[in-house]
């Protein structure tokens, strides 16, 4: 038992320092997310913007205790070839009728898994479902950051083919840590979306086109810094923990011309679009009555570690 409790731990501090988006970027992403939206649902959302912020998480941790959740999080779409990403079936059962589905679950079906959710958020919305308006808001958020992420769109997820492994950690977790306090990540207000499907995979495709510069100016920029001046040790709770130096990343950052920033803010728009036309295709119901609807945080989403399943580590 002590052995499960330290692997849980150690586990859990991983995925923290290390998650997609890092549990700190999809938190403020998600939380940004809800002052965009408008006065017809802001008021429920503000009120619920702790249980918003903290469960932004939940599906990296369900990746390693749910069978059928590590690949709702990428898609490798260079699999299918050098512009896949461009012809890939927009749309589910076309993608099934083509590949299989059990191809596309191999290779990640992140942007389909967006329209998953971001339907059944709509039905919650019809449904006046305070509790299931929570849960799917705050998990559909972190499924749009991932998407936006460069490296959630190729099979070299990790520079693990290229000889740059850790550049999955240190491009989404890394750099908002050290940074995200300087971004500007105002988005204006939120707006209706004709087709979130499409949307969810142009997302996709402004990512995986600016996956070349995230491999190729860490490289480059790789051979201007020694190891010892690359990398330094950081106390994490009683861990001494392998991380990029301050200066590597802060010159990597601006190699990229702020690339991170752009993307945690497309995700911030995205998201708060996302969450306003599910309200609308809902048909606008009032949410008033939602109100004093709080989840309790004893009831939280707690994720158990015990009967781990296998999925892909994209961030070590």
């Amino acid at each position: 038992m002590k052995r499960i409790i330290l692997f849980v731990f150690l586990l859990l501090f991983a995925l923290q320092a290390f998650g997609f988006w890092g549990f700190y970027a999809h938190k403020k992403i998600n939380r940004l997310a809800v002052f965009s939206l408008p006065l017809e649902m802001i008021g429920f959302y503000k009120e619920n913007i702790v249980y918003i912020t903290e469960n932004a998480v939940n599906p990296d941790k369900r990746r390693y205790a749910v069978k059928g959740e590590a690949e709702k999080h990428y898609v490798d779409a260079d699999v299918y070839g050098d512009s896949a990403v461009y012809t890939l079936p927009r749309y589910w059962d076309e993608a099934v009728e083509q590949y299989g589905e059990d191809s596309l679950r191999k290779y990640g079906i992140a942007p389909w898994n967006v329209q998953f959710v971001q339907s059944r958020l709509t039905k919650a919305f019809k449904d006046k479902n305070a509790k299931a308006i929570l849960r799917l808001s705050a998990d559909l958020g972190h499924y749009i950051g991932d998407i936006n992420v460069p490296l959630h769109t190729t099979v070299n997820y990790n520079g693990q083919l290229t000889g740059q492994e850790g550049i999955h950690g240190f491009w989404e977790s890394r750099i908002p840590e050290l940074l995200s306090a300087d971004f500007d990540l105002f988005i204006g207000r939120a707006e209706y979306i004709q087709n979130t499907q499409l949307a969810a995979w142009e997302a996709v495709i402004q990512a995986h086109e600016a996956m070349d510069s995230v491999l190729h100016f860490e490289k480059k920029l790789s051979k201007k810094f020694s190891d010892d001046k690359k990398y330094s040790f950081e106390e994490r709770g009683t861990i001494n923990t392998k991380v990029y130096s301050k200066p590597f990343t802060i010159a990597y950052d601006q190699m990229l011309d702020g690339q991170v920033e752009r993307q945690m803010k497309r995700s911030i728009k995205m998201i708060a679009d996302f969450w306003y036309t599910a309200w609308v295709d809902a048909g606008q119901p009032d949410l008033t009555p939602l109100l004093n609807q709080k989840i309790p945080e004893a009831t939280w989403q707690k994720s158990s570690q015990e009967n781990k399943v296998k999925a892909r580590n994209h961030e070590f």
